[in-house]
C-alpha cells in the first residue's frame, strides 16, 4: 500500500538507501576525508544507511501508528500492542531488500559473506527489540500527547548524527547510544568490521531495559486510547 500509485513501486525501498549513500560519500568522505578502515567508504555508508533506514521508517511510522488507525482504537476491539509492531514487520520486509543490495555491492568491491554472516539474525533481532522499546513507549505517549508526532522527525535525525551511519565513532561516550552497537553489529556481520563488546553490552542492556519500560507503558496506557484516541 505504501508504494501504490508510483511510479517506481519497491524501487524506492533500494534507492532511496542508495541516495544517502551517494550523498555521504561526498560529504563525509571526498570532503569530511572520512578513514573507514580497509573498507571502501560507500560500502561502509550503505551498510549503516541499510540499518538505518529500518529504524528510523520503524521508529516514526510504529509512533504514528496508534494516531492514524484511531478507528481501530474506538470501534474495533484487538490487541492494540499489534499495531505497532505491524508498522515494524513492513520496515523489516524494506530491510530484507536493503540487504539484498547491500550484498550485491559488496560483491562488486570484493566483500563477500563469510561465517559471520550467520549471526546476522541475531544483530537484526536485537535491533528489532531496540525499535519496539521505542516505538510502544513512542506510540503510547503520542496517543495522549501529540507533541510526541511534531518532535519526532527532529529526535530521528538527531539519532542519525550520533550513530555510526556516515562515520565510524570512536568515542566511548556514544557507546551510550544502543543503535550504535546495533549498527556496528550489523556492519561486522556482514563487512566484518569491527565492533567491541563493551558496545555490545550497552546495546543490549539498554534494549531490554527500553523494551521493559516501553511494553509496560503501553500496557498501563492502552485501557484509556479509545477515550482520548
Amino acid at each position: 500500500m505504501r508504494y501504490a500509485q508510483t511510479m517506481l513501486g519497491a524501487a524506492w525501498t533500494l534507492l532511496q538507501p542508495l541516495a544517502l549513500m551517494l550523498l555521504f560519500t561526498y560529504a563525509f568522505s571526498r570532503v569530511g576525508s572520512v578513514k573507514t578502515g580497509s573498507v571502501p567508504y560507500p560500502l561502509f555508508a550503505l551498510a549503516g544507511v541499510a540499518f538505518w533506514t529500518f529504524f528510523a521508517r520503524a521508529v516514526t511510522g510504529g509512533s504514528e501508528s496508534l494516531v492514524q488507525n484511531a478507528a481501530l482504537l474506538t470501534k474495533v476491539y484487538c490487541p492494540r500492542i499489534l499495531i505497532p509492531i505491524s508498522t515494524i514487520m513492513a520496515a523489516l520486509a524494506d530491510l530484507t531488500l536493503s540487504l539484498v543490495l547491500l550484498i550485491g555491492v559488496a560483491a562488486v568491491y570484493d566483500y563477500y559473506p563469510t561465517w559471520r554472516l550467520v549471526l546476522l539474525p541475531a544483530a537484526v533481532l536485537l535491533g528489532v527489540l531496540l525499535i519496539a522499546g521505542v516505538t510502544f513507549l513512542f506510540s503510547a505517549i503520542n496517543v495522549r500527547f501529540r507533541d510526541i508526532g511534531q518532535a519526532l522527525p527532529f529526535l530521528v535525525l538527531s539519532w542519525l548524527f550520533l550513530s555510526p551511519v556516515a562515520y565510524p565513532v570512536q568515542n566511548r561516550v556514544f557507546e551510550l547510544n544502543p543503535l550504535a552497537g546495533v549498527i556496528d553489529a550489523f556492519r561486522w556481520c556482514v563487512l566484518g568490521t569491527p565492533v567491541t563488546a563493551s558496545s555490545l553490552l550497552l546495546a543490549g542492556s539498554i534494549t531490554v531495559g527500553l523494551l521493559v519500560v516501553g511494553t509496560g507503558y503501553f500496557v498501563r496506557a492502552e485501557r484509556t486510547f479509545a477515550d482520548i484516541a
